[in-house]
């Protein structure tokens, strides 16, 4: 009874506080009660009891109240205490995140005029196309958004009623309703080919013909994830651009080329085409869209809340994994992600880094020396089935950042092998927490620096760690705290490691 008088009294500073923290962690009502699910289903509360619990309108039970410590990793007798939050627990104004620019001075010569003037000559010197060009544009206005789109997701779950999965049938149908046929093809026409600037050695998967024919490779009918991939590339055209007069081409390579060169490769030229942000936007556009259309962000993200953000949930989306990694960084409530799909022996085909990782040979050309500390690369390499989790501390400007990231090896349709890799930073998460991240990347790096690079996480910080990873609700955090911390860079120049693993080429 005790108990329960001492709950009453601090109804109202309770429910603030689990609203905090809820908040303060990006988590929506629906994903804290379906949090809570997921530990104790007979003790866990429902939507509208937590609303009232927020407000002080209702006292949890002793459960209830246990179930939501364990979901954010505290005690409960920290929720019933009368101890002010920290600073670092009140939620703050703004998303924050993302990449930021720097201030440009003298600003008039960043006018429309002046860039319009330099821009195709700085590509003319460097030799990058206009349609590598418009890529990077594009990343960077992904990245500052962090990857969330609402009007290209509200556009797709208008298409497929938030199905997840979304079947081959349920697809080829809302082709047909939109007045679209399907073909198949054995051989890829000449002309086709030839507007794309390729030859025999890549596989063109797919096609649209307007007005409104898709022709699909006859090899795509035992590839069902690529295949919806493709149809939902295809309906995106349709329904954002309104099926006009252009060829929308999918390929993939037998030969590892520019990544641009995957559509529209024609354009290799240095400077810019008119056309090339046009395009370069479209194909961002339709991939967006696609996997919008796969994977509806609100049913996709409570199936990777259900399953600790597991790359194998990808097959119960009825996806691949490379569509299932890329969805997570945008539903993720946790805003801090990257992605990466890195071919041998050093090229990054397709790059998301919302939390800003430094990568100074960007996704547009091959790097000779990759660091190979990265599980991206390490594991291009490495003879390896299934996944690999790792714990990582880069320096990112004079400050120490922990990664965690899970990666995996996959082939594409022409055979060749690649890695893709989801990851977090996890210091945002750490603060969050009242944790100083700082002092605590420091420290590990420290811990990895003594151990020529490599470490196991000392205690104290694979506690904290720990518990970050279990309120993220990431499996896969966890299990890369069992293994070593690794040391990686961004350039050979900078390598952290005693002595240098570039040492030895720097002396020769």
């Amino acid at each position: 009874m005790k108990n329960k008088n001492s709950l009453n009294r601090k109804a109202h500073f309770l429910g603030t506080k689990i609203r905090n923290l809820r908040k303060r962690n990006r988590l929506t009502m629906e994903d804290l009660s379906s949090r809570c699910i997921k530990l104790d289903p007979e003790s866990a509360p429902s939507v509208s009891y937590l609303s009232m619990i927020e407000r002080g309108k209702r006292v949890p039970s002793e459960e209830v109240l246990e179930v939501i410590a364990e979901v954010f990793q505290k005690t409960v007798s920290w929720f019933l205490d009368d101890i002010p939050e920290e600073d670092a627990i009140t939620p703050s104004k703004g998303s924050g995140g993302g990449i930021s620019g720097m201030a440009l001075e003298p600003n008039f010569l960043f006018s429309n005029e002046i860039l319009q003037i330099a821009i195709p000559e700085m590509l003319s010197q460097t030799g990058t196309s206009g349609r590598q060009f418009a890529h990077l544009l594009i990343r960077a206005h992904q990245e500052h958004h962090q990857n969330h789109f609402p009007d290209l997701e509200r556009a797709a779950e208008e298409v497929g009623l938030k199905r997840l999965p979304i079947s081959i049938d349920e697809l080829i149908a809302i082709t047909k309703q939109m007045g679209m046929q399907i073909k198949w093809f054995r051989k890829t026409p000449l002309s086709v080919l030839e507007s794309m600037g390729i030859d025999e050695n890549h596989v063109v998967t797919s096609f649209f013909d307007p007005p409104s024919t898709i022709y699909i490779n006859q090899i795509m009918k035992n590839q069902t994830q690529r295949l919806k991939y493709n149809l939902a590339v295809h309906i995106g055209h349709a329904v954002l651009h309104d099926k006009d007069g252009m060829k929308n081409v999918l390929v993939t390579g037998r030969n590892e080329i520019t990544p641009l060169q995957d559509k529209n490769a024609k354009i290799q030229t240095s400077g810019m085409d008119a056309q090339d942000i046009l395009l370069a936007w479209r194909d961002f556009e339709c991939s967006f869209f696609a996997g919008a259309l796969l994977c509806p962000k609100v049913p996709f993200r409570q199936l990777l809340d259900r399953n600790g953000y597991e790359i194998n949930t990808a097959k119960l989306a009825g996806v691949s994994e490379s569509v299932a990694m890329r969805r997570m960084t945008a539903a993720s409530p946790y805003p801090h992600w990257h992605y990466f799909d890195a071919y041998a022996p050093g090229k990054l085909k397709a790059v998301y880094r919302g939390n800003g990782i430094p990568l100074p040979w960007g996704n547009m050309s091959l790097v000779e020396d990759p660091c190979q500390h990265w599980a991206v690369f390490r594991m291009i390499n490495e003879s390896f089935t299934g996944t690999s989790a790792q714990i990582s501390i880069l320096n990112v400007g004079d400050e120490a950042r922990i990664y965690a990231c899970e990666s995996v090896k996959v082939e594409d349709l022409a055979g060749k092998s690649h890695v893709l890799c989801s990851g977090i930073d996890l210091n945002p998460a750490i603060a969050a927490q009242g944790k100083d991240a700082l002092s605590i990347a420091n420290d590990l790096k420290q811990a990895c620096v003594a151990n020529s690079g490599s470490s196991q996480i000392p205690k104290s910080i694979k506690k904290d760690l720990l518990s970050v990873a279990r309120i993220l609700n990431i499996n896969w955090v966890e299990r890369g705290i069992d293994n070593d911390a690794r040391l990686i860079c961004s350039r050979g120049s900078v390598c952290p490691r005693s002595p240098s693993c570039y040492q030895h080429c720097q002396q020769g």
